[in-house]
């Protein structure tokens, strides 16, 4: 059934004037009558009969009118849930406690008005969570995605990069240093529970090593961050690397260290992805957000090979 039609019929049901119904609806005398006398043949009753006067509803017409309505109304809201900015953006922030996860609660803490749903597909990777953007799961990512592996339909673009800081605990050689270098890391053991094969972070990480020699590993099972916390605390030559705006807590008694990393600094490039030409007034204010409070990314800094500088 023709919804425009459906909503001719009401306009002039209620204005009981043809010209009054084309007005109100900004279209021509002829063209309500067209819709009205398609209605008519597609229910196979006569709806309105004219007058002198105007017109006035059939019997038929007058039980079709309270459905009617109900069918417009039923209409606004279907329209009204999935307008710009009636339903909440869902971002995919990866982890809570990273810094994608921070700067979207920044930005909320900063238009508190703002509707979003912050969700983390932990399990997926770059190429997974595209889809889910494509697919409409979500509307935005933060990922770390090479720009040729972009797909038709998405707009990226690099907004967050994490400065990476090294977490020891306080017996760790280098627990006292205000900063360190990479390359300082070599001989070093990094723990990074977590880190699955087919990963963005597995990239990155593979190439960190590669660039610094390091020794950056997964082994054993991961227990979640506070066991994580757990064994940093008790060890005197394990580390961890953290970006500078995530957000990790720990006993007052493990006393770990949070140590920047400079010359070069190494980040992790996180790229909101979503879909290209979305009007979502929220998606639009958090861009502005992060481009305009982002943190000050390092003059000399090192991301791999594959990132879009």
């Amino acid at each position: 059934m023709d919804v425009e039609a459906m909503r001719t019929f009401v306009a002039v049901a209620e204005t009981g004037q043809f010209q009054a119904a084309a007005d109100q609806l900004g279209i021509s005398q002829q063209a309500v009558s067209k819709r009205i006398a398609t209605l008519e043949k597609h229910l196979e009753v006569t709806l309105l009969v004219r007058t002198s006067r105007g017109s006035r509803m059939s019997l038929d017409g007058q039980v079709l009118l309270p459905h009617a309505k109900k069918v417009l109304a039923t209409v606004e809201q279907a329209e009204q849930a999935v307008r710009p900015g009636s339903r909440p953006l869902r971002v995919d922030v990866l982890n809570r406690r990273i810094a994608p996860a921070q700067a979207v609660y920044r930005c909320y803490r900063s238009h508190p008005e703002m509707n979003l749903d912050a969700v983390t597909l932990s399990k997926e990777n770059a190429a997974q969570a595209t889809r889910a953007v494509l697919d409409g799961a979500v509307d935005a990512s933060f990922r770390a995605l090479p720009a040729g592996q972009v797909p038709a339909g998405i707009s990226a673009e690099r907004l967050l990069d994490a400065p990476l800081e090294l977490l020891v605990g306080p017996g760790h050689p280098l627990a006292d240093a205000p900063w360190v270098r990479p390359a300082d890391l070599a001989g070093h053991r990094i723990w990074i529970p977590g880190i699955r094969p087919g990963t963005e972070w597995a990239a990155f990480y593979r190439a960190l090593s590669e660039a610094f020699g390091l020794s950056i590993d997964a082994l054993g099972p991961n227990f979640g961050d506070e066991a994580l916390m757990d064994a940093l605390a008790d060890s005197a030559s394990l580390a961890t690397l953290v970006g500078s705006g995530d957000r990790y807590l720990w006993p007052q008694t493990h006393d770990l260290r949070r140590i920047p990393l400079h010359d070069p600094t190494p980040i992790y490039p996180h790229v909101l992805l979503s879909r290209a030409g979305d009007q979502h007034p929220v998606l639009t204010a958090l861009r502005d957000h992060l481009r305009t409070s982002g943190p000050r990314t390092p003059d000399d800094v090192w991301a791999p090979g594959w990132v879009d500088r």
